[in-house]
């Protein structure tokens, strides 16, 4: 190989190093957050950057905690809800189905924010 060939793969690898570089700063600052239903009503959405403990009336008890969610205590016989995987930014879902909660993880997108209708395709 030449000196020129050299030179330009490693250009291209420098400049493939440096869009991966900014591409993981972009999305390290993006936090999701955690909307909170109890009997079909929302009880409230939080975000998963603060670090929390939410008291889910008087049954059950949610833990926000280095991004991730989890239910940490419950009033009800099978604890299932308890041994269920935490929530982080990618989403997920907590279920409590004798207390009715259910704990819905939401992901952190621009399109949320912008009044842009989304097109599927079923319509």
């Amino acid at each position: 190989m030449k000196k020129k060939e050299f030179i330009f793969i490693g250009g291209i690898l420098i400049l493939a190093l440096a869009m991966w570089g900014g591409m993981s700063l972009i999305n390290k600052g993006s936090h999701g957050s955690i909307c909170i239903t109890v009997d079909g009503k929302e009880y409230g959405t939080y975000s998963l950057e603060k670090d929390q403990t939410i008291k889910i009336n008087d049954t059950n008890v949610c833990e926000i905690k280095d991004g991730q969610a989890r239910m940490i205590s419950a009033q009800c016989p099978d604890h299932l809800c308890m041994k269920q995987k935490a929530i982080d930014e990618k989403g997920g879902t907590i279920v409590c189905l004798p207390n009715k909660v259910v704990i819905e993880g939401e992901k952190s997108t621009d399109s949320k924010k912008t009044d842009e209708p989304v097109i599927d395709a079923v319509t």
